[in-house]
């Protein structure tokens, strides 16, 4: 069983950039037909898919992030990592890991962290 666990602030400052790390354990991020995904959800709205990174390495984002967004990975540690940069108060929000066997991760589909908030404020 893949588990996911998301690690980073807990509180960013506007304009800065957003960086948070999801470890996992129990299986490789270079397996093949998995995709490492980035959800968030804001308060009082729906989950919000940010970007994937493929077992191949490669990646992939929202339209509306992509501008802002960066996903990377260190397989040697079989980590993978978001960056979101020029945050603001509409960043706010829970962010969670996940795999799937498709880019954008499902809910209730394959594996997911528990969750990390974020909270853009100065």
């Amino acid at each position: 069983q893949v588990q996911l666990q998301e690690s980073g602030p807990g509180l960013v400052k506007p304009s800065q950039t957003l960086s948070l790390t999801c470890t996992v354990s129990g299986g490789s991020i270079t397996t093949n037909y998995d995709y490492w995904s980035w959800i968030r959800q804001a308060p009082g709205k729906g989950l919000e898919w940010m970007g994937a990174i493929a077992h191949s390495g490669s990646t992939y984002y929202s339209p509306s992030l992509k501008s802002r967004t960066s996903i990377f990975r260190d397989t040697s540690k079989n980590q993978f990592t978001l960056q979101l940069s020029s945050v603001t108060t509409e960043d706010t929000a829970v962010y969670f890991c996940a795999s799937d066997t498709v880019v954008e991760a499902r809910p209730n589909f394959g594996s997911w962290g528990q969750g990390t908030q974020v909270t853009v404020s100065s």
